[in-house]
């Protein structure tokens, strides 16, 4: 009994180890399938930026169509802060406005346009069309990979549901829709931040980096000081929770900290023609000297009771009911959202566009407070979806549309018209009003109303563009005494032709004297606060029928 159990015992032994080798030979030929088999290679097609293809191609293909269905003017400074620029650094002609002579600002961003103004040049491609709205594609496509990134951080950070619903948000936020595709610093802030947040070390994410995110942080800054602003409650968290931060500090960031500002410093020194730390600069006038106030000030409050709320729209009250219900590790979201308004709070000088870049942290509470909604999800996404499509497709379509209407008619002086070489145009508007060389492409002669701050101190101090409105008809006649100076188009808002209880902000009989006829209008809209019209006027110089 006992050799046959020992027996037995054996030849169990031994067909256990047969039974092993057999599972060890299939989990190989498996493995091998695996590895050399057509569904991984499939996997990887099918996968870009990290998410599926399908989804990444309806993003870009949505930001295009977003493109191209804003076709109005926000604010000056997303063509003469950086189109303008860089026409200039390509083409050698356009005009520099007094913040590039005061080296306020930096080349780097105005560099990315650069780029592809000179590839467009090189290949003979250079229209005025190509170098309008490649730029803008090129701000489109970056947007899109940010929205990405947010669905993907979300994703890892809690689930696909509620992924879904943070993108859901983002891709529907009027405010968003209007400002990522327009060449602004303010965008390309955005971007970055939303980019870096996704390298974050945050509790739950797969696909943190210090080097990649606090780079992106170091990009951003320089690119616009500001940026740091968002970033600072953010560094405090990861420098507070790091149990190395000697090392943190002296290994990471400070190495980024000086590649970053070496390659700004280079870039400038090589445009500028010397050294300059334009990020000084431009904190000095803005923040420490708070000299902004010169284009417009705002109460403390504003920000909180006008400008936040306007540029969340209607997905406040879902911002408002998520913040009740995100968990803990999104405090530090929420934090950063309340610091940063409380800063700009504090600089007397607002603006919508300022606050841009935590508008994505505020998507993420209006997710999570739609994951969360058990009845009336249906008419809350539809009332969410439709009212901010209204807004942004009139922000898009209708409001301030025409000072870009009006380059068109300027376009064609320059391309379609013989006496091209005698045209001048004179553009009697709120400074900066419209783009300018970079939406035309042509060394027509263009002036506009000058209204550079007063970096001196004096009490004061006029503008050009003051002292034109407080009497535009004494102004023409003793600029244009002569009839050899005198401009051969006009352009001008329709309120200093409308406006007849005060005759000395009417022109007509300036128009009249000197053979302007009015050629083209274009839509606008009603700002009287700006001094502007619902409407733009082009007049031409005619002289007995002819082009003088």
């Amino acid at each position: 009994m006992e050799r046959e159990g020992g027996g037995g015992g054996g030849s169990l032994f031994f067909r256990g180890l047969q039974n092993r080798s057999q599972k060890k030979m299939k989990l190989r030929k498996r493995k091998s399938t695996l590895y050399l088999g057509p569904q991984k290679s499939t996997g990887r097609r099918r996968d870009l930026l990290g998410e599926n293809t399908s989804l990444v191609l309806f993003t870009i293909a949505l930001r295009i169509c977003n493109c191209f269905l804003v076709q109005t003017s926000f604010v000056p400074d997303e063509y003469w802060q950086s189109l303008e620029v860089a026409h200039h650094m390509v083409f050698n002609y356009g005009y520099l406005t007094w913040e590039w002579t005061e080296r306020l600002r930096g080349y780097i961003y105005p560099l990315i346009f650069a780029s592809i103004y000179k590839i467009l040049h090189l290949l003979g491609k250079d229209s005025v069309q190509l170098l309008i709205w490649i730029p803008r594609l090129a701000q489109a496509l970056l947007s899109a990979v940010a929205d990405l990134r947010l669905y993907s951080l979300m994703k890892q950070l809690e689930n696909q549901q509620v992924a879904r619903w943070v993108f859901f948000c983002q891709l529907c936020s009027w405010f968003t829709w209007y400002c990522c595709t327009r060449t602004l610093t303010n965008t390309m802030e955005t971007v970055l931040t939303v980019i870096a947040l996704f390298y974050y070390p945050l509790e739950g994410s797969k696909s943190m980096n210090s080097v990649k995110y606090s780079s992106l942080v170091a990009l951003a800054f320089i690119i616009r000081p500001t940026a740091v602003i968002p970033w600072v409650p953010l560094l405090l968290r990861h420098f507070w929770q790091e149990q190395r931060k000697l090392d943190l500090f002296l290994h990471q960031f400070l190495p980024i900290g000086f590649v970053t500002f070496s390659l700004s410093l280079i870039i400038d020194r090589i445009f500028f023609g010397q050294w300059t730390l334009v990020q000084y600069n431009f904190l000095k006038f803005n923040v420490l000297q708070d000299l902004g106030t010169f284009y417009g000030s705002h109460p403390w409050h504003w920000y909180f009771s006008q400008g936040f709320p306007a540029v969340l729209g209607t997905h406040l009250p879902f911002f408002i009911h998520g913040c009740f219900l995100a968990s803990k590790r999104y405090r530090i979201f929420l934090v950063t959202v309340l610091w940063t308004l409380l800063v700009y709070s504090m600089l007397s000088h607002k603006e919508f566009r300022f606050i841009y870049p935590v508008l994505p942290f505020c998507m993420v509470f209006c997710g999570y407070s739609l994951n969360h909604l058990k009845t009336w999800k249906k008419p809350a996404l539809s009332f969410l979806f439709l009212s901010n499509m209204l807004l942004a497709l009139y922000t898009g379509l209708v409001h301030q549309r025409g000072t870009l209407d009006v380059m068109t008619n300027i376009q064609e002086l320059c391309y379609n018209n013989p006496n091209v070489s005698s045209a001048s145009v004179f553009i009697m508007m709120p400074c900066h009003s419209t783009p300018y060389y970079s939406h035309v492409h042509y060394p027509l002669p263009m002036r506009f109303l000058q209204c550079p701050p007063d970096l001196s101190g004096k009490s004061d101090y006029l503008t050009e563009a003051d002292i034109f409105y407080l009497n535009p008809l004494k102004w023409l006649y003793r600029e244009f005494h002569n009839d050899s100076t005198l401009p051969t188009h006009l352009i001008i808002f329709s309120v200093l032709e409308e406006v007849k209880e005060h005759e000395k902000k009417e022109i007509s009989p300036f128009l009249i004297s000197s053979n302007y006829e009015r050629t083209a209008v274009c839509f606008h809209t009603h700002l009287p606060e700006d001094r502007t019209g619902s409407h733009i006027y082009v007049y031409e110089r005619k002289l007995k029928g002819k082009l003088n």
